[in-house]
C-alpha cells in the first residue's frame, strides 16, 4: 500500500503571480498533481473544459455545493470556484502529492480538514507593485481594480498564518523557492 499524499496549497492576492507559479510547479517536474476545480466564471480563451476548469452553471454549482461534493467552495469577484472533495480524498489515499492554487478562505477550510496540508502563500515586495501588476493586466476597470486591491489587503493580512511566504519579486527565485519547499516535505 502506497503511502498517503500531501497537500501543498498556493494562495494570495490576485496580481501576486500565484497562478503563473502554480503552472511553473506542474511543469517541474515534480511529483505533483493537479485538481481541477469548479467554477461558474465564463471559459478565458485557451482554457478547456475538464483540464483548466470544470464549468459550470451557477445553479449546477449550488446543486454541488448542497450535496457535499466540494472539500472548500467561495465566491471570488462574482464567481464561485469549489475543490471537489471526492478528487482530493481517492488522489491523497492513492499516495499522491496534491497542488492546490485556492483563496485564503478557501485555504482555510482545507487546513481544516487536513491539518498537515503545507501553505505557502505567494505575495508581491509592496502593495504599490501588486496595483502595478493589476493595472498591467487590463482585466478590471476602476472599480473592479479597487476591489482587487481591498481584497489583496485583507488577504495580505492572512499571510503571517501559512507555513511560508515567498516574496515573488523574480520568478526564477520564487519558483525555486517554492520548489526548494516542496522538496523538504516531499522528503520527510
Amino acid at each position: 500500500m502506497k503511502a498517503r499524499g500531501q497537500i501543498f496549497i498556493l494562495s494570495g492576492p490576485s496580481g501576486s503571480g500565484k497562478t503563473t507559479l502554480y503552472r511553473r510547479l506542474l511543469k517541474s517536474g515534480l511529483p505533483l498533481t493537479k485538481i481541477v476545480s469548479v467554477t461558474t466564471r465564463p471559459r478565458r480563451p485557451g482554457e478547456r473544459h475538464g483540464r483548466d476548469y470544470y464549468f459550470v452553471s451557477q445553479r449546477m454549482f449550488k446543486y454541488k455545493e448542497r450535496a457535499g461534493h466540494f472539500l472548500e467552495s467561495e465566491e471570488v469577484f462574482g464567481h464561485s470556484y469549489g475543490t471537489p472533495k471526492k478528487a482530493v480524498r481517492e488522489l491523497l489515499r492513492s499516495g499522491r502529492h496534491l497542488l492546490l492554487c485556492i483563496d485564503v478562505k478557501g485555504a482555510k477550510t482545507v487546513h481544516r480538514h487536513f491539518p498537515e496540508a503545507v501553505r505557502i502563500f505567494v505575495k508581491t515586495p509592496t502593495v504599490r507593485e501588486l496595483r502595478q501588476r493589476l493595472s498591467q493586466r487590463d482585466t478590471e476597470d476602476p472599480l473592479g481594480l479597487a476591489a482587487r486591491l481591498r481584497r489583496a489587503k485583507e488577504e495580505l493580512e492572512e499571510a503571517r498564518f501559512y507555513d511560508y511566504v515567498i516574496v515573488n519579486d523574480d520568478l526564477q527565485r520564487a519558483t525555486d523557492q517554492l520548489k526548494d519547499i516542496i522538496c523538504q516535505h516531499l522528503s520527510k
